[in-house]
C-alpha cells in the first residue's frame, strides 16, 4: 500500500504572512491583553460588596456620662480619655479618667470603661471601674494599645505623705480575659 504524496505547503495561503496577516494578529493580541486586564480579580482581601460590610460604631463619648464619683456637689472633670476595642467585638470602648475639680492638691481619680448604650440614641454607660477614687490614685498617663488599657498611677505610701506629693508610682495594664478586666502591674516607689 502506498501513501498519498504530501501536499506542497508553500502553495497554501496561510503560509505566506503579509501585512494584513500581521495587522490582524496584532489586533487580536491587543484585544486579548485588554480583556484580561478588565477581568482580573481585585487586590487580595477586597470584596466587591464593600458597601455591605458593617462599619464599627464610633467610640462612646466620655462627656455627659453618669460616673460613680462623689464630689460633694462640686463639678467633676474628664481629665483623660482613650479608645479602642477592648473585648474583641470589633467596636471600640472608651476609657475615661475622671476626678473632682479641686483648687489645689491632687484629687484622686477614677478610671472607667464605657460602652455604647443599647439603641442608636442611647448614651454611653460605665461597664467597669478599673480604679475607684477611694483607692487614692492619680493617673498621669493613659493609653489603649493592642486591646489593653495602659496607665501610670501615682499614690501615697501612708497618710503621713502630703496630698500634694505622691511618693508611689505604678505602671499598670488591664486586659479583658474570661469576662472581666484583669490587672497586671509593677510598683515603683519614689524616694523623697
Amino acid at each position: 500500500m502506498q501513501l498519498p504524496a504530501a501536499p506542497d505547503l508553500t502553495d497554501l495561503a496561510h503560509t505566506h504572512a503579509g501585512p494584513m496577516h500581521w495587522l490582524a494578529t496584532a489586533t487580536a493580541t491587543a484585544a486579548v491583553v485588554a480583556l484580561a486586564g478588565l477581568l482580573q480579580p481585585g487586590p487580595a482581601g477586597t470584596t466587591t460588596a464593600t458597601a455591605a460590610a458593617p462599619r464599627p460604631a464610633a467610640a462612646p463619648e466620655a462627656a455627659g456620662v453618669a460616673y460613680p464619683v462623689e464630689c460633694g456637689g462640686g463639678p467633676r472633670t474628664v481629665a483623660k480619655r482613650a479608645s479602642g476595642d477592648l473585648d474583641g467585638d470589633g467596636n471600640p470602648e472608651t476609657v475615661a479618667v475622671v476626678h473632682c475639680e479641686a483648687g489645689s492638691g491632687t484629687p484622686p481619680s477614677g478610671v472607667y470603661v464605657l460602652t455604647r448604650g443599647k439603641g442608636a440614641d442611647a448614651p454611653a454607660r460605665v461597664v467597669a471601674t478599673l480604679v475607684a477614687p477611694d483607692q487614692h490614685r492619680s493617673v498621669t498617663e493613659l493609653a489603649v494599645r493592642d486591646g489593653a488599657v495602659l496607665a501610670t498611677l501615682l499614690g501615697y505610701s501612708s497618710f503621713d505623705v502630703p496630698r500634694c506629693c505622691p511618693d508611689e508610682k505604678e505602671q499598670v495594664s488591664w486586659r479583658w480575659q474570661g469576662g472581666a478586666f484583669v490587672r497586671a502591674g509593677q510598683d515603683e516607689a519614689r524616694g523623697a
